[in-house]
């Protein structure tokens, strides 16, 4: 480690004024710790949002679910109103890391540190949730701009997160064993005729797959997922699979989203 100084504020407001110049938010610590560590981030200052309430809780405004940004993925996984309103979502951050990751991860950390085969901004671009800072609302479509990268300006804090309840929704992954990051995930959401798919771990960031959208809007199948063929242009390839195999992976894991989605 190395020198800098540690801000604990106990408000939304109070973090947000701490963090300027080359400040970074810690939140469940889970990427930003490593990242200190092996020197790939060296902020001056460290703004610790753990001891800020008001950012922590799920409730229902309008029909949608509002979970804000320091709830942990454990607390997600057993929501009884997440798992009633979207069981998708539950099921997803039941599926985030180990059971320490769970416990300490949060979802406005996952989201901001954007990591690219993170499991969070699959369910946002699928359900088209907004993200809320003090500033503004975001569209989900519009967050992941790349590589560890958002739309987020230096300094701007999450603070929800508010995902509209679909019909049906389903997620799978097909993860990495050690780290269960996903080689290739995709979030299936459908309201009424309108069809929403999005891939993470596939390219640099999350992305929408509209051909399977196209397909699924005409038959919510499985079989119409799995048909689609998606061109490894663009796709990631590395040692734990060719952009050939991602690619080729992404309809199947579709079609198993979908299958989730039907129960």
């Amino acid at each position: 480690m190395y020198t800098f100084e540690y801000q604990n504020p106990v408000s939304a407001a109070a973090a947000a004024s701490a963090a300027r110049g080359d400040a970074r938010y810690l939140a469940g610590g889970q990427s930003m710790v490593q990242a200190l560590k092996l020197r790939l981030a060296r902020p001056g200052t460290l703004v610790d949002l753990n001891g800020i309430a008001e950012l922590s809780g799920i409730t229902s405004v309008g029909g949608n679910v509002v979970i804000g940004a320091m709830t942990r993925h454990s607390e997600v996984a057993r929501s009884a109103d997440v798992k009633k309103a979207i069981p998708a979502l539950a099921d997803l951050a039941g599926g985030i890391g180990d059971q320490m990751v769970r416990n300490q991860g949060t979802l406005g950390g996952s989201i901001a540190n954007a990591d690219p085969a993170a499991c969070y901004p699959a369910a946002l671009l699928a359900l088209g949730a907004t993200i809320r800072t003090p500033q503004r609302t975001l569209s989900a479509d519009n967050f992941f701009t790349g590589l560890f990268e958002t739309a987020l300006a230096p300094g701007e804090l999450v603070t929800s997160v508010e995902f509209p309840v679909p019909d049906k929704a389903g997620y799978f992954k097909f993860k990495q064993p050690a780290s269960r990051f996903a080689l290739v995930g995709v979030f299936v959401a459908k309201f009424g005729s309108t069809v929403r798919v999005a891939v993470t771990g596939a390219k640099s960031h999350v992305f929408r797959a509209t051909d399977i959208e196209a397909a699924l809007a005409k038959s919510f199948t499985p079989e119409a997922a799995a048909a689609v063929k998606v061109s490894a242009e663009g796709i990631n390839g590395d040692l734990h699979g060719s952009a050939e195999y991602r690619a080729a992976m992404v309809p199947v894991m579709a079609g198993r989203a979908v299958a989730k989605a039907l129960g």
